[in-house]
């Protein structure tokens, strides 16, 4: 049986994972995931697909969520002149603003004229700082109907180890160097520790059967497999794409009916509730992985 490895939540849409031991699952995903998001003077959401410097942001972010900071990883080397460390004060109630996601209009609440500016530093171009009010009601597609904050599609992105390490083998085959786990920017990392499959998370792809998992308290329902965008070509420690891979690879054997390559898979949050590294993932209905 699957163990949960690896646990990381996003407060900033498109910047740098917060590994966490231990979390609480909302409705919407691991508490404050992509609560947050970058726009730019047109209030368009920003992503590495256009801004890969995003991956050397560094959030933090309290329990409750009162306070956001923002840091840049390797300011100097990246390119970027140098800056403090930015504490914000999460706000929650001033009048909501209008932004956009993939053509699709939203309503947010604006951070503020120091986010603005830190952000349009370390960036380069003119950017704000934005957050889903209280009253965020937004719809997820799939299987499981569900809702999410800021994220692509889907509330929890799980993707196993296996899938990775026979990713990374068919890449070496090619002459290509491995690729981290980073790349894919998944909130949950299971991997099998037990049996025949020790250390890679049992066979490859075996997450895409996945229909209904309990995990900690927790309970997920399938929504859709994963369609990879051009995120995974950034390197996430330097912020720059880094060549071809991993959709070279992915478009030889891991082409989706729906259209583009899948790797790992999308939930909604059945239940809410806590869970930790080292939970066992139970598989409590599957169905056979196909794309």
């Amino acid at each position: 049986m699957a163990r949960v490895v690896e646990l990381t939540t996003y407060p900033v849409k498109g910047c740098a994972g917060v590994d966490l031991t231990e979390a609480l699952m909302t409705e919407a995903g691991l508490a404050h995931d992509r609560s947050f998001m970058v726009v730019d003077g047109d209030g368009v959401f920003r992503s590495q697909r256009r801004d890969p410097r995003l991956a050397l942001i560094r959030p933090g972010i309290g329990a409750n969520g009162d306070q956001l900071t923002l840091a840049v990883r390797d300011a100097a080397g990246a390119g970027i002149p140098p800056v403090d460390d930015l504490c914000v004060d999460v706000d929650r109630t001033s009048p909501t603003v209008d932004v956009e996601m993939f053509g699709t209009p939203y309503r947010a609440v604006d951070q503020g004229e120091s986010a603005a500016r830190w952000l349009t530093h370390v960036l380069g171009a003119p950017s704000r700082l934005v957050r889903v009010p209280p009253d965020h009601t937004r719809a997820t597609d799939g299987l499981t109907p569900g809702t999410c904050g800021f994220a692509d599609s889907g509330a929890v992105h799980l993707l196993s180890r296996a899938s990775l390490t026979a990713l990374n083998a068919r890449v070496a085959e090619a002459g290509g160097a491995p690729l981290a786990m980073s790349r894919f920017r998944p909130n949950i990392v299971i991997d099998d520790e037990q049996g025949a499959g020790a250390g890679t998370g049992g066979a490859p792809h075996h997450e895409d059967g996945f229909r209904r998992l309990g995990i900690g308290d927790t309970e997920l329902g399938f929504t859709k497999l994963a369609i990879r965008c051009a995120v995974t070509l950034v390197d996430q420690p330097t912020g720059e794409r880094a060549g071809p891979e991993p959709l070279r690879t992915l478009a030889l054997y891991r082409r989706a009916t729906v259209g583009g390559v899948a790797f790992g898979t999308k939930y909604a949050v059945l239940r809410p509730g806590k869970l930790a590294l080292g939970d066992l993932v139970d598989v409590l209905e599957r169905t056979e992985p196909r794309l």
